[in-house]
Formats: C-alpha cells, sequence, structure tokens
C-alpha cells in the first residue's frame, strides 16, 4: 500500500479531503472567473488588439494614451460626481427609513416589505420604468410637476438635468441598504436606551449618543460598499441615456464597454479596467484609513 493511500486512510487524511471538495467550487470560480481574467487583462493592457488581427505589443501606449483621452477625464468626472452625491444620500435616506421601519406599529411587516421589493426588481426592469417615469411628455414625473404648477423639464435631453436624474432613479432601491440598517438597529440591546433614559437623554440623544455609535460599523460597511458599487454603475446609463446628452452620464463602466466592444480596442479597455481596479481600491483603502478608525466595534466579552 502506497504512502498516499495509507495517509488517505487516516482521519486527518479524510478531513483534509472533505475540506478541499467542499471548497473546490470557490477554488475553480476565482481561477476560472477572475485569475485567469485579470492575468488575460494585465497581458492586454501591454498590447494593442482588436479581436480581428494578431495583439502587437505597444508598452506603455495604452496608458499614454488614456492621459490624453478627453473622455477618459469626463467619464471619471462624470463617475465621481454620481458617487459624491448618490452614495451620502443613500446613506442617510436608507438610514432614515430603517429608523421608520423600526417602529413597532400594526402591519409594519407589510411597509418593510414594499420598501424593499424595489431593489430586488432586475436592473433592466428599473431601467425600462425609469425611462417612462423620467420621460419628458408624459413621464410620471413630469405629470406630477404639471399638477403643482411647474413647467416640465426634459430630464434625459438636457445635460444638466441627466445625471440628476439618474441619481434621483438609484435612490429607487434605497430598500437593499435599509434591510442591513434594521438588522442592526434591531440588535442594539434596549438595556443601552434605558441606561440613557435614566440619564436623562432625550430621543434626539439616543440617536446621536447610543444609535449612530452602535449603528457605525454598519454605516461603514455600506458606505464602502456604496462607492464600489457606483464606480461600477452601468446598466443605467447604457439602457436610459446611453451616455447622453452631450456625454452627460458617460460612466467610466460604460466607456469601458465601449471600448471593448464598440471600438474593438481591448488593450485599451484593458488598461481603463486596470485603472478602475485601482482606483476603487486606493478609493477603499482611504476610506479605511480616514473612517475606519472611527467605527465602534464593541470589545470581545
Amino acid at each position: 500500500m502506497s504512502v498516499a493511500l495509507r495517509w488517505l486512510q487516516k482521519p486527518a487524511g479524510r478531513r483534509t479531503i472533505i475540506g478541499y471538495t467542499f471548497i473546490a467550487p470557490f477554488i475553480l470560480g476565482f481561477i476560472l472567473w477572475f485569475a485567469i481574467p485579470a492575468g488575460t487583462a494585465m497581458w492586454l493592457l501591454f498590447q494593442d488588439w482588436n479581436m480581428i488581427r494578431p495583439p502587437t505589443f505597444v508598452g506603455l501606449g495604452n496608458l499614454q494614451r488614456m492621459i490624453h483621452d478627453k473622455l477618459f477625464w469626463q467619464s471619471l468626472k462624470v463617475t465621481t460626481n454620481y458617487t459624491v452625491i448618490a452614495v451620502p444620500l443613500g446613506l442617510v435616506l436608507g438610514f432614515l427609513l430603517a429608523l421608520l421601519m423600526n417602529s413597532k406599529v400594526r402591519g409594519i411587516t407589510v411597509f418593510r416589505t414594499i420598501y424593499y421589493l424595489p431593489s430586488i426588481v432586475p436592473a433592466v426592469a428599473n431601467a425600462v420604468l425609469w425611462a417612462w417615469i423620467l420621460n419628458s411628455e408624459f413621464g410620471l414625473l413630469n405629470v406630477l410637476l404639471r399638477s403643482i404648477g411647474l413647467p416640465k423639464i426634459r430630464w434625459l435631453q438636457e445635460p444638466r438635468w441627466a445625471l440628476p436624474a439618474l441619481i434621483l432613479m438609484s435612490l429607487w432601491g434605497l430598500g437593499g441598504g435599509m434591510v442591513i440598517y434594521l438588522a442592526g438597529l434591531q440588535g442594539i440591546p434596549q438595556a443601552f436606551y434605558e441606561a440613557a433614559e435614566i440619564d436623562g437623554a432625550g430621543r434626539w440623544a439616543k440617536l446621536r449618543h447610543v444609535t449612530v455609535p452602535l449603528m457605525s460599523p454598519i454605516i461603514f460597511f455600506n458606505l464602502v460598499m456604496g462607492v464600489i458599487g457606483t464606480f461600477q454603475i452601468f446598466t443605467a446609463g447604457y439602457l436610459i441615456t446611453n451616455g447622453g446628452p452631450q456625454n452627460a452620464t458617460l460612466f467610466y463602466v460604460l466607456y469601458l464597454y465601449r471600448n471593448a466592444f464598440e471600438y474593438l480596442s481591448m488593450g485599451y479597455a484593458a488598461a481603463l479596467a486596470w485603472t478602475l481596479f485601482i482606483i476603487i481600491m486606493a478609493l477603499t483603502l482611504l476610506i479605511f484609513k480616514g473612517i475606519g478608525s472611527q467605527v465602534y466595534y464593541e470589545e470581545a466579552g
């Protein structure tokens, strides 16, 4: 009997095989869907390839092209503006909504379900719905504006209104963050509020000195995920405005997609992809460095 067979017959060997069997799907998924694509993108970063002729080595040519590309800077500007406005709005409104949904009133589970449902609607369906809501002629939003005596707004045709319209659309999915906040709110021990009441704290004092500090890990989590998610926004800009008008909604990932599958410039698209990865990683590290120390974590025990 070989050494390997004797080892497999031992409890430690069987546990090792069972463990690797369970983690095999993740390992295979990581290799097939991340490691190989990332390695290919790194190789393409230094190539000029249109998927028809063989790749040509260009060194740092794609990065040099990026520096002088006005549309690259426009897409980065649009995405940054979207993130700076949409993420704080989502954090604050989602938290306030969770506070309301944490109330102990009859039928509250129905309201929680209603507010959560939009966040699980497919992105394409959301885009179709909001394209109708934002329609300048018969859209629901302009109907409401006219009903209170305000002029209609060409939401998707004017550059100054297109990005705010998509930011407004992003608030449709507040329910996802609300559920996470709600779970955190329900996990706060009631003893903290009772102690605050004994000290004479009112409703706002309890919110400021008890609720917000204890919820800071969840707020921090939603902040990080919000920044990562908004820098990868694609569907709304592609299906509703297609980057227009006048590139006012040309999101970064939309511009990356155009270079890869419309202009067939795979090398440049790979450079854009790796740049996006570095930007998101830098922002995440910056958030952890600047805000992470302010997050309250209950000590063990």
